[in-house]
Parts: C-alpha cells; structure tokens; sequence
C-alpha cells in the first residue's frame, strides 16, 4: 500500500534533536526497529541540547541560596538566572512572580492553596484533571463543553454574569486541549474574565511547546507549565503570574527557605516571617537541575524560533489528517470542527476496534508509541464519544476485552523533534491494520492489552 510521503516547504525546520531519535525496539512479529515516539502529549522527549545543558553544569552541583562556597553561588546564580529566563520566555510583566514547582498538576493545586477565602471558580469540563480537580476547597461552577470558540466565551459570560461581582473569583482555561489539540480563545476569554471582575490561570501545558505563550499579550493572571512536555527532564513546572494572591497565602510548603526569620516566643511556641518572593512557595532544596533543563528547553525553542516550528507541525497534522482522509473507520475527536486550528495532537477512534487493542498492535507490530484510554480528561472524552460525562471510568485502562467495544480513544501527538518517518509510518500502519487486521492475538493482562504470547 503506497502513502504519500510529507513535503517539506521551504520554511520548514528540520526536526530538533532529540534523545532517543536512535532508539531501537523489539516487533512482536520478529526484528527491530527505530522507535516512532508519537505521544508528545503525555511527555515530549528531551532535546538533546538539554541534555547536554544539564550534563555540562552536573559537576559543578552545589547548594542553591546557602552555602558560601564558590559552586553554591554558582548554582545560586544559574538557579536565578534560570528564573528570569523563563520570564522572557512568558513574556511576563515586570511585577510577576515565577516559581518553580514539580509539573503542571503542582502548579494549579499551589494557587488553589493561594486562592482568597471566598472565592468562585469556574472551569470548563473540558480541562484535563490537572486543572479540573485542584480547587476542592473553593466553590467550583463546572461548565459544559463548547462547541466553539465564541460558544465558550459566551458560556463563560453567562456564568460570571450570575456571581458575587465584589468576591474574588478565578477561570481556568486550557491553552489547547490535550485531547483534540484545539486552541482556545484565550485571550477573549481572559477579556471576559477581566469585564466580570474575575482574574484567569492559563493552563499551558500543551501550549508553551508548540506556541510562543506571552502572559502580558494574552492578558492572562497566571499561566501554568511544565518542563517534561516542553523537551525537558521529569520534575519541574512553573507557575508564573500576579504575586498579590501567592504573598497574602499561607506557604504552599512549610520549611527552609521560605522562611526569612523564625523565632521562639516567651509561651514556647514559634513566630515565623514568610518570605514575599517567589521563595515563599519554593521551600527546601530545589530542583536546581530540573529548573536550568526547563531553562535551557526555553532558550532552545525561542532560538529555533515558534514561525519555523508551527509551520513544521502544521503539515505533520495535515500529513495525518489527508493522509486518513480516505478512511472511513476513522473518525477523529473535535470540538470546535475539523478545521479548528490546533497544535499537534489528535485523537480519534477507530470503527469495529477497542482502542487499547489498536494502540497495542501499532506498539507491537510496527514500533509505534501513541497514547489510548481517557487522558486524564474523562468529562471531555465521554462528551466528545457520546456518553455521559458525569460517568467514571480508569484513565488509560481498557473496558473491554481485545475485539470489543471500548469506551476510550487513541491520541498520536508529535513536535519539534518528530521526523517525517514516524508520521508516514504511522499513516501506514493505521490503514493496514484497518484494511487487513492484526498479525498477532492479544489479551488483556493488569488492565492493559498485551501480545498473547502463550501461543
């Protein structure tokens, strides 16, 4: 079966390097072959000059705002140094706050923790949980999908026009979602926020790699990311916006660091000065390595420039897209419509096929890693497949047997370091598997399907 092969246009970069371009697996039907890693979404590779980043600093490791020592200021100034990078890559304002966390999900529970006493908060039920769960302590308005942009600012209108308008109040919206990739009208909705007297937290955890995100252009409070998705290491994320609300809360960690000065008081108990700065909610030893990585990520890509990288995703998600177009079986997930413009990422269900058997067998029998289940976005996905959104299910588990209806999807993301081989691939391996079947059986073992290999 022929597939058309991707035509680069002249204003297409090259895919960044990234690690484990080179990286063989095991087929179930017998070789080897380069890993096609398809599942930017969950987590982006890391760039190789990161790596290289991080590996050139290691040895020269040392305690962050304690220690005297000449590799202790060194780390302290790469740390701080780190911080103001990532500002210029958010373009925030002069006055905002950057605070580094362990990941997106961190990030939005420390401002749930920093939200004033009293205060509404509304969100789409088309977040992913990292933003939809973190506010159990406020009085959480849920609003129903949108079916388009101007829908969604029209229902975030209704629903401010209905509160307190002298209480605090806080909206948040993704960037572009994780499941359909579609962009969000943020800067109409942080508009209507603001006419209502509401502030808004950006989630950007699938935006800041695929598009340049300014927090004063888009006129947004705070904006939430994390570094394992823009081409850095596991376990740093930022949360960067409006200092007022983080330095009125209480210390989203009690400890060293956060701390100015601490005393005892004559009745035996404990005085403590918090700090005002971004340290405020950074207590203990930070993540000085995962900082510098995110760090060093942002510079890569605002060097690579957001014109070259878009225009490069843009004709992968069209190579997917036309190279589908022809088969019926499979239907991909939108909001907003098919022509919605989005960041590379794409769901889609495939006719007469559990999505955990047909994820297992691109695995399997082509070298292939996409993303099925529900993607930690379940309201949305049971909206988006025709059931009830109120119901539950696993994130990622299959609910039914290799061969069965399941109620999950498949989701093939890709970015800057995608070839066009792993796109053609698998545009290639989608339309055998449909037109011909799989070439092994599978089970399900520990909830996820697997090669039957007791034959």
């Amino acid at each position: 079966m022929s597939v058309p092969t991707v035509a680069a246009a002249p204003s297409v970069c090259a895919p960044l390097p990234v690690l484990g371009r080179d990286v063989t697996v095991p087929l179930v039907t017998g070789g080897e072959v380069t890993y096609a890693a398809l599942d930017y979404a969950a987590s982006a590779p890391a760039l190789q000059r990161v790596w290289d980043d991080v590996a050139a600093y290691a040895p020269y490791y040392g305690s962050v705002h304690r220690g005297a020592g000449y590799l202790s200021q060194l780390s302290t100034d790469l740390f701080e140094n780190a911080r103001r990078t990532v500002a210029e890559f958010l373009d925030c304002r002069e006055d905002d706050q950057v605070v580094f966390t362990r990941s997106t999900t961190d990030s939005l529970n420390l401002l749930a923790a920093a939200l004033p006493a009293d205060c509404r908060v509304f969100v789409f039920e088309t977040e992913h949980h990292a933003s939809l769960l973190p506010w159990r302590s406020a009085q959480v308005t849920y609003l129903d999908a949108p079916r388009s942009p101007r829908e969604a600012v029209e229902t975030l209108e209704r629903a401010l026009d209905g509160r307190d308008p002298h209480g605090p109040a806080l909206v948040c919206v993704t960037g572009a979602s994780n499941v359909t990739g579609e962009l969000w009208p943020v800067r109409e909705l942080a508009a209507a926020a603001h006419a209502h007297g509401a502030r808004i937290v950006l989630d950007a955890a699938q935006l800041a790699p695929h598009h340049e995100v300014s927090v004063a252009g888009l006129d947004v409070d705070w904006v939430a990311f994390s570094g394992h998705k823009l081409y850095a290491p596991f376990g740093s994320g930022v949360l960067a916006g409006r200092a007022d609300w983080l330095r009125a809360a209480e210390p989203y960690l009690a400890g060293g660091g956060a701390s100015r000065k601490v005393g005892r008081r004559p009745d035996g108990g404990v005085d403590v000065e918090w700090h005002d700065s971004a340290a405020r909610h950074e207590a203990g030893s930070p993540n000085v390595i995962g900082a510098y990585a995110l760090a060093s990520a942002c510079k890569a890509l605002t060097e690579a420039g957001f014109d070259a990288l878009v225009a490069r995703e843009q004709y992968l998600v069209r190579a997917v897209r036309d190279g589908l177009a022809d088969v019926p079986e499979v239907r991909f997930l939108s909001l907003f419509g098919d022509e919605a413009p989005r960041v590379g990422v794409l769901s889609f269900v495939v006719e007469g096929w559990n999505s955990s058997h047909f994820a297992a067998a691109l695995s399997a029998e082509y070298g292939i890693g996409v993303r099925d289940g529900l993607f930690c976005a379940h309201p949305l996905l049971r909206t988006l497949l025709g059931s009830d959104p109120q119901a539950q299910g696993e994130c990622g588990s299959p609910e039914a047997e290799p061969g069965e209806k399941s109620l999950n999807a498949i989701r093939v993301s890709f970015g800057a370091g995608t070839p066009d081989e792993h796109v053609e691939r698998f545009v290639r391996a989608v339309k055998e598997l449909v037109t011909d079947g799989a070439k092994w059986s599978y089970r399900t073992e520990d909830g996820r399907c697997v090669p039957d290999t007791s034959a």
